[in-house]
Formats: C-alpha cells, structure tokens, sequence
C-alpha cells in the first residue's frame, strides 16, 4: 500500500500534464472496484456518500465525513481527493481547522467551496471567500504543502451562472494558492475554453455533464482533470429504483434482467482481498 505521501506526490504528477478522469466512489467496494479499473486517482463524492447514510447532500457531519475519508484513503493505493464542501465552516479560522483535521485523514488532495447554505445569498461575499482560499492554503502550507488544494465556484449550479464573475473568483482563488480550479456547472466550449484560459497555466477540473463531450474532446480544451460528482452513485440508484419500482407497483422482475452476476462481484472482490 503507498504511503500518504507517495500518493500525495503522484497526484501532483498527475496534474502536471495530460488529462485524466477521477471518478468518485461512495464506499470500499466501489471505490476499489474503480481503482481495479485502471484509474489513477479517485474522489469521494459528498452526494453519493450522503444518500448511504440516508441523508441529503450537504447533511453529514464533518466528523462522518472525516471518517469517511479516512475510510477510504486507508482502503485505496491510487491518490484520493476529499469533495470536502465548504469546508464545514464559514470563517476563515474554521476552515483552516477544518482542512488540517482533512489532511490528518490522509487524503491526497481536498476541495473548498464559496457556496453558503442559504439559498437568498448562495456564494460568499467575494472577499470572504477569497480570505477563506487563503485560509485554507495556509493550513495545507502548515502541514507540508503536498495536498493538492482544488479552489471552487459554485454559481453556476447555485442559481449565480455568471461566467464572467465565475472567471473573475477562480483567477483570485489562483492567485491566493489554489492549485486547481474548478467551477461545476459549466457545460459549453466556449466556457471550457474561457476558464481554462482565464487561469492558465494552473489546471482545471471539469465535472462531466455534458455527455456529448468525450475525454479527447476535453483534453483539446485545456482540461487537465475530468470528475463525475454524484453521477455515478445516482446510476446505480436509478438501477434500483427502477427495478425496486417494477416490483412494488406492477410485480413485475423484469428490471433484473442482465444484472451483473454474483459469481463475477466474488472474483474480483476475492482477488481484490489478496492484494490488500
């Protein structure tokens, strides 16, 4: 198993050149099913580990959540990205503890947000959020400076889609030590390409929403990082809902046609086990 520290320097690697896609798992079995699958790095997905605890997206603690990282950073051997919200905190101060107690769970790199939880004001005033950039990276610096620190503007999926002050916070989050810059939400080329652009030469995660984009289509826009949030976790809940749906109000099986067979699960999780 790598070290904190290895998988810490081979997810910097990563974001030197290239493109490459970081997929999010919500458990041990998923996420080491997607590790089996070749990808280099994974991340954790706050929605997706959210609803397996019954809960909303944005309802765990950070005490869970913390555990959760560690949890999965313990269980992996590839770089594990922490999607730790905004951070649990809306001072600065808070935030800086908060991403000193996400490094100790030996993750490889962790993302701040400058969403609030009230829905009249979404984003943080401009320079709150920027002091809360600062804050963070002051706390990565503390404790070594090897985590990746992903900076993020959430406008464009809090009801604020205004690419222009979008660009004008992630050139500020670059400049105050944001390693990666991220805006969810974006979906066009022609945004792509600005905020590729507007922060260059620091890297930009994309997350997959536009599904008629592929990831040579992205890596020839300036893409370095390609995430999938909650997606994957809400495909196997629309499996489920679906054939649990079928059973409940028509009575009908149909829906479990063409499972994966449990004999296959058995093979990989058996030689999975042996490596661990």
């Amino acid at each position: 198993m790598s070290t904190p520290a290895e998988k810490r320097a081979t997810f910097r690697k990563l974001h030197a050149e290239g493109c490459f896609v970081i997929p999010n798992p919500w458990d041990v079995g998923s996420a080491r099913y997607l590790q089996g699958l070749g990808f280099k790095a994974l991340a954790t997905t706050s929605a997706g580990f959210a609803f397996t605890q019954g809960l909303p997206d944005g309802g765990v603690s950070r005490a869970t959540m913390l555990a959760h990282f560690r949890e999965i950073a313990a269980a992996t051997d590839v770089p594990m990205n922490a999607d730790f919200e905004g951070g649990y905190a809306d001072a600065p101060e808070g935030v800086a503890e908060s991403v000193k107690l996400c490094i100790e769970t030996g993750v490889a790199g962790l993302s701040i947000e400058d969403s609030t939880s009230d829905p009249a004001i979404p984003l943080y005033d401009f320079e709150l959020a920027l002091a809360r950039v600062r804050a963070a990276r002051a706390a990565i610096d503390a404790a070594g400076g090897d985590v990746v620190f992903t900076a993020r503007s959430e406008g464009f999926i809090r009801g604020r889609p205004d690419l222009d002050e979008t660009i004008r916070r992630l050139k500020a989050f670059a400049a105050a030590g944001a390693d990666c810059l991220y805006a969810p939400g974006i979906k066009t080329r022609e945004q792509i390409a600005a905020v590729v652009k507007a922060v260059a030469p620091k890297p930009v995660n994309f997350l997959m929403t536009a599904i008629d984009l592929t990831v040579n289509d992205l890596a020839s826009l300036g893409v370095r990082r390609i995430s999938l949030g909650g997606t994957l976790a809400r495909v196997g809940w629309t499996a489920v809902i679906r054939a649990a749906r079928d059973i409940a109000t028509a009575g009908k099986f149909d829906s479990l046609a063409g499972t994966i067979a449990n004999a296959e699960l058995n093979g990989f999780f058996s030689e999975d086990a042996k490596k661990r």
